[in-house]
């Protein structure tokens, strides 16, 4: 049943596009008073396609006019979603004010405008959420930055980095932890796109995503150890009484369905089974999605670190994740280990977010 679900999703996804199409190219027919459709079923079916397909092609370009294209179609593919929505809202209230077609048009269109600069100022603006976590085997304090999914690349860039790392450092902490997806273009694949990273008054540690391994994983590491950064692969890193422990990105165990994860050989559960972990020690567990928790706290970690999610980073994608991902955005616990999923700070496919923010997270780790 589980090898059925991406299908099952890929099929619901091209029977609502279908729907979609039809109904915006009637309700547009209807605004324009033009009586043949067909017309409309072209543009729409054309403008879904062209974003799709500039997105997959345009990618990894290093081209600057393909980096135009795709920056142009990510941003019309959001828009796209929230005309949808747009529509659907001013159908309904044309229901109680009977509006005339021109007007529908213009209120609909309006509130499509709006909603998608709101989204891209959302993104845009990083929030700092603060967290407050007890534990017992500690005999000083620690502050820890937890930073995940930045995405340099097409959208995310230079001065975008340096915020981040004048963020981080505002907070004063001992350690930095990315937890993935550091990069999801080529286009970021050169050293202005990581020197800002030794700026960082902490030591910074980090594992991969899905995204590093699609765009170039040993370049980008090669890129981070170059700026000071701590790559961690299936190994641990003692810091002042703490275990780091560092993790590819894996599935949890053999019978897990994950389309991202690749490594067959190697899983959360066998991984953790063999690492030499100190019992007395607090160990944080980094690992780039929020799978296999029970492995986590058989093993005996005490917080776990992850992003991937993006907390949906879309309406009404949000409520899709919250049925995907048995953890999707916060802090959780199961067992003995905390384990938080970040929204992650930047974003895949349209630089918009609607229902999330974009979030650094300090975690200060009390002893009780």
């Amino acid at each position: 049943m589980n090898k059925l679900i991406p299908i099952l999703i890929l099929l619901t996804t091209l029977v609502i596009i279908v729907i979609s199409i039809i109904y915006l190219s009637r309700r547009f027919a209807w605004i324009i008073g033009l009586e043949n459709i067909k017309p409309f079923y072209l543009l729409f079916t054309t403008l879904i396609i062209g974003t799709f397909a500039s997105m997959i092609i345009f990618m990894h370009t290093t081209n600057p006019i393909g980096h135009i294209i795709y920056y142009i179609f990510t941003i019309l593919l959001g828009y796209l979603l929230f005309l949808l929505f747009s529509v659907i809202i001013t159908d309904l209230a044309n229901l109680f004010f009977n509006f005339k077609p021109i007007l529908f048009g213009i209120i609909a269109i309006s509130i499509s405008v709006l909603i998608t600069g709101y989204g891209i100022i959302n993104a845009s603006n990083i929030h700092t959420n603060h967290l407050r976590i007890e534990l017992s085997n500690i005999d000083k304090n620690y502050r820890i930055v937890h930073l995940s999914d930045i995405h340099m690349g097409q959208f995310r860039g230079q001065k975008f980095l340096k915020k981040i790392v004048v963020k981080t450092n505002f907070e004063n902490p001992d350690l930095v932890l990315i937890t993935g997806d550091y990069a999801d273009s080529r286009y970021a694949l050169q050293p202005k796109y990581f020197e800002a990273l030794k700026n960082i008054n902490a030591p910074v540690l980090f594992v991969n995503g899905n995204h590093d391994k699609n765009t170039g994983d040993k370049q980008i590491k090669d890129f981070l150890k170059r700026y000071d950064v701590k790559v961690l692969e299936n190994e641990v890193f003692s810091f002042s009484g703490l275990q780091i422990i560092g993790l590819n990105y894996m599935l949890a165990d053999t019978k897990s369905l994950n389309m991202h994860a690749t490594e067959k050989d190697q899983t959360i559960k066998s991984v953790l089974s063999k690492l030499e972990l100190d019992k007395a020690s607090t160990k944080i567990l980094m690992h780039h999605s929020p799978d296999g928790i029970e492995y986590a706290d058989k093993a005996g970690i005490d917080i776990y670190l992850s992003g991937h999610t993006h907390a949906g980073q879309l309406f009404p994608i949000i409520f899709i994740n919250e049925l995907i991902f048995d953890y999707n955005k916060g802090l959780h616990k199961k067992g003995n280990t905390s384990i938080f999923v970040s929204q992650g700070i930047g974003t895949f496919g349209p630089p918009m977010r609607i229902g999330t923010h974009s979030e650094i997270v300090v975690f200060d780790l009390i002893a009780k």
